[in-house]
């Protein structure tokens, strides 16, 4: 009985987060190739051998596969591991289809196309998932709007930054760091991330605005799933008063707008994260990986659906909600991840592509090979020390020291 509440509880929503990001990826890829001509293979969702399969009247494959994590699409005559063969390479591969197909069918295969259509069609797997993370929390804010609670301090601990800072009960945040703050969550976002950095802010008291400086310090805290993480702290209390909490309702054109600035809220704020650990300022140990995922996933099922006094209905509609805004972050942040310059993703291509364009050749096949390894060991590199983060996180060393204690 546990495994299967463990099934439902955790596994499932991995499953179908990751697949809907990850499908839409290759999908931004297959729709990009079939509108600049390119001959496709296959489409599929799963991996392993397939339980479901057809072929289209354009000879594509489309299948589902045992295994649901994720999926991929594979063009005609790709069988180079980076999807970038060189000059020498061209030349048979040319000959190889010519011998076959005939001249004609050259210009179909991925390779012999113009770069700009080689980079459009990369460059499209993580322009879908930036797309779909604006088209998901643009359809949350038009379904059910926005609750805005106001950034007004209640009460401030004593010896906290925000006391040394001048804070005092009543002041309405209205700026932090050089943005505009709507609500407690605008303010939470920015604070969370800036431990130990001065933070200026501009607050509402006595009908004026008055500028106020205040430095978060790091602290443990634990969130609603029991998980802790160490994170900046201003050492205020919010609270509403009756009548703060407003509902802010989204038009379609609204709605994407806001959709499409809440994608770019979460990409800066990864970045920022990024260059902090790169400076020394965090030690990256938010960075998470396959486990923590699933742990998040199953967590915001699990918190979504187990509200009392709630009708069944509406807790399943606000799990599936909740799993769909989990979906549009992890949507984001798998786009960022394949822009990275790092060969065998997205990015490295891209890279390759663009020393093309300059040097009008591709890159020989001995720089894409080591490129190529050393792109996999950084990628294998980041999944284990993600993957790391995720074992102490889930606190996986204590449960087996305790056991052989």
């Amino acid at each position: 009985m546990d495994a299967v509440t463990g099934l439902l509880t955790y596994v499932l929503p991995f499953l179908f987060v990751l697949t809907i990001v990850v499908t839409v990826h290759e999908f931004g890829h297959f729709l990009t190739a079939k509108w600049c001509g390119v001959a496709i293979d296959r489409f599929s969702i799963g991996f392993g051998r397939a339980i479901l399969a057809w072929r289209d009247k354009a000879g594509v494959e489309w299948r589902i596969g045992w295994m649901p994590l994720g999926g991929y699409v594979r063009f005609k005559g790709d069988d180079n591991a980076a999807s970038l063969p060189d000059s020498s390479d061209l030349a048979a591969i040319r000959r190889s289809i010519v011998d076959t197909e005939g001249e004609a069918a050259v210009s179909r295969y991925f390779p012999f196309k113009p770069l700009w259509q080689r980079a459009l069609v990369v460059a499209a797997g993580p322009i879908a998932n930036f797309i779909l993370a604006i088209s998901l929390f643009a359809a949350i804010l038009m379904a059910f709007g926005e609750r805005i609670i106001p950034a007004r301090v209640d009460s401030v601990q004593a010896g906290s930054p925000a006391a040394v800072a001048g804070f005092k009960p009543g002041d309405v945040v209205v700026e932090a760091a050089g943005r505009k703050i709507d609500g407690f969550l605008d303010l939470q976002r920015i604070i969370m991330l800036r431990a130990g950095s001065p933070v200026e802010f501009v607050v509402l008291r006595g009908g004026g605005e008055l500028a106020l400086t205040a430095t978060p310090e790091r602290r443990t805290i634990t969130d609603e799933a029991g998980d802790t993480h160490r994170v900046g702290v201003l050492g205020v209390q919010i609270s509403s008063r009756p009548g703060d909490l407003q509902l802010r309702r989204y038009g379609p054109v609204e709605a994407l707008g806001a959709g499409a600035e809440r994608t770019w809220q979460v990409l800066d704020t990864t970045l920022g994260y990024l260059g902090r650990i790169v400076t020394g300022k965090e030690n990256g140990d938010q960075l998470g990986g396959p486990l923590r995922i699933a742990k998040v996933s199953g967590d915001v099922a699990k918190i979504s659906s187990s509200v009392e006094n709630v009708a069944l209905a509406e807790r399943m509609l606000a799990m599936f909600v909740a799993l769909l805004s989990l979906t549009a972050v992890l949507s984001i942040g798998i786009g960022f991840m394949n822009l990275l310059p790092v060969p065998v993703l997205d990015g490295g291509h891209l890279l390759f592509y663009a020393y093309e364009a300059v040097a009008r050749r591709p890159v020989s096949a001995a720089v894409q090979a080591v490129g190529y390894r050393v792109g996999l060991a950084l990628l294998i590199g980041l999944m284990l020390f993600a993957t790391w983060n995720d074992l102490t996180q889930l606190r996986v060393f204590q449960f087996f020291g305790g056991l052989l204690s």
